[in-house]
């Protein structure tokens, strides 16, 4: 691998673009007219134009990322995280141009993309999954209510086609069932262009636990630990950490050997996550899906085990064996990672874009890293997500990681722009966050609380 274009933007642009300058590996960035001024680009060997603001005209668009590669002599792709990360169709593309992709097979991104197969191939790997459904298609609910009291109460409907929380409704019970069902399957197929769902128990009490793999391709595969997400807001996380607090190691070195054997089953290759949601009362976990790309969270998981994720994914893809360096690691310390967005706490977090007029990150804090594609004066612009940077905090122990971590949000400064900087202190110092007494209803639970705690500005710079 001489020449690595990275298909994307941004903070993960950023990141895959030091892996490979760690690697003596050249780089190529593409850009949209947006972000024709961005980080990234500034900071690759080579930069593409590759099309007006709008994703779909630009980032999405195999033909142009492609020819891209293609015209400055790149021999590979990594697609990072979000826009084409996870299809399938473009890994083949990548492939039948002659270029090296850094991720898994794309029968494996098909296979773990539809989420109902996935839950398939999890029971016939062993893996245990909540009741479920068969698959409804648009215009085609008969049975369903049937399937529905035969799922239980609570349950979620889901896009077979979705992630991330999208494409994702909560029914509480049957007389709501049909009407979300229709509702969510129009969504679906508006975002992934597939209308099916299926019905999956809802577990009111639950933690989002997630462990990270890594595959080599062969039938081999390792992970490195867990990783827990269950602080979040509508399906969409907001602090990550590792090792889960309070959950047993029984319980995580069981979900570990079930997602290695899920990994095993597929033959996968690179950087994974198995997700699971752990019943907060009982103990009992249950498979959610498998992201088959590198995660936002992957440097918690980085801290704790002092592997560089991205550098072995385009390792591995240069024909390294790297099964024998991977399986001897071991959890050291504890890990945070919180997400700083440009978006308004006190208005239902909606996203605020605007020029960072002035953008201060803290600097050499023992244990602090930062991930991030923006300097003061760039703008976050409403195209695309609104994240402004990652932190991530490691220490020896979970207290002191917490510590650190709300004392580098407390340096960060921004102004030009609404954040949720002061949200994300008020979640750190809360007293119940901080036994570790968390579960995914916490936020929203806890909402009003959290928002009086750290008043963000209505109006205005924030910092």
């Amino acid at each position: 691998m001489r020449k690595l274009l990275i298909a994307n933007r941004g903070e993960i642009a950023c990141r895959i673009l030091r892996a490979a300058r760690s690697l003596d590996i050249a780089t190529v960035a593409v850009f949209s007219d947006a972000d024709a001024g961005a980080l990234h680009v500034a900071l690759a060997d080579e930069a593409v134009a590759i099309g007006p603001a709008q994703a779909a005209q630009s980032y999405l668009r195999h033909g142009a990322v492609i020819d891209a590669a293609l015209r400055t002599g790149a021999d590979a792709v990594h697609p990072g995280y979000g826009f084409l990360a996870e299809s399938a169709a473009f890994a083949r593309a990548v492939r039948a141009a002659g270029l090296i992709w850094v991720g898994p097979d794309p029968h494996t991104i098909d296979d773990m993309g539809d989420k109902q197969r996935a839950r398939d191939l999890a029971i016939a790997a062993g893996v245990p999954v909540l009741p479920g459904s068969d698959r409804f298609t648009e215009g085609a609910l008969d049975g369903l209510e049937t399937a529905g009291a035969a799922v239980g109460y609570p349950l979620l409907v889901k896009a077979s086609a979705g992630g991330g929380g999208i494409g994702m409704q909560r029914v509480d019970g049957p007389e709501k069932l049909r009407k979300t069902v229709e509702r969510t399957q129009a969504a679906a197929a508006r975002s992934f262009g597939d209308g099916s769902v299926f019905l999956e128990r809802f577990i009111p009490r639950a933690r989002h636990v997630e462990i990270q793999v890594f595959g080599f391709g062969d039938g081999r595969a390792v992970h490195l630990f867990e990783r827990d997400c269950s602080l979040q807001r509508r399906f969409q996380k907001i602090v990550e950490e590792s090792p889960a607090p309070g959950l047993p190691r029984e319980t995580v070195n069981r979900m570990a050997e079930t997602a290695c054997a899920l990994a095993r089953a597929e033959r996968y290759a690179g950087a994974g996550t198995v997700e699971f949601i752990v019943d907060a009362d009982t103990g009992a976990f249950y498979f959610l899906e498998m992201n088959t790309r590198i995660q936002v969270e992957h440097p918690v998981s980085e801290m704790v085990t002092g592997t560089d994720l991205v550098a072995a994914q385009l390792r591995l893809a240069a024909g390294e064996d790297l099964h024998e360096a991977m399986a001897g690691l071991s959890l050291h310390g504890h890990a945070v990672e919180v997400r700083l967005y440009a978006e308004n706490p006190a208005r239902k977090f909606l996203p605020s874009p605007g020029t960072l007029t002035r953008f201060d990150l803290p600097r050499n804090m023992d244990g602090v890293r930062i991930e991030t594609g923006f300097r003061a004066g760039d703008a976050v612009t409403p195209y695309y997500d609104p994240l402004i940077a990652k932190i991530i905090a490691h220490g020896p122990d979970r207290a002191t990681a917490i510590a650190r971590l709300a004392a580098a949000l407390s340096e960060t400064v921004v102004e030009g722009l609404v954040t949720n900087r002061d949200f994300l202190l008020a979640v750190l110092h809360d007293a119940a966050f901080q036994r570790g007494a968390i579960w995914t209803g916490y936020v929203e639970a806890g909402l009003d609380r959290l928002l009086q705690d750290a008043p963000p500005l209505a109006e205005g710079p924030s910092t």
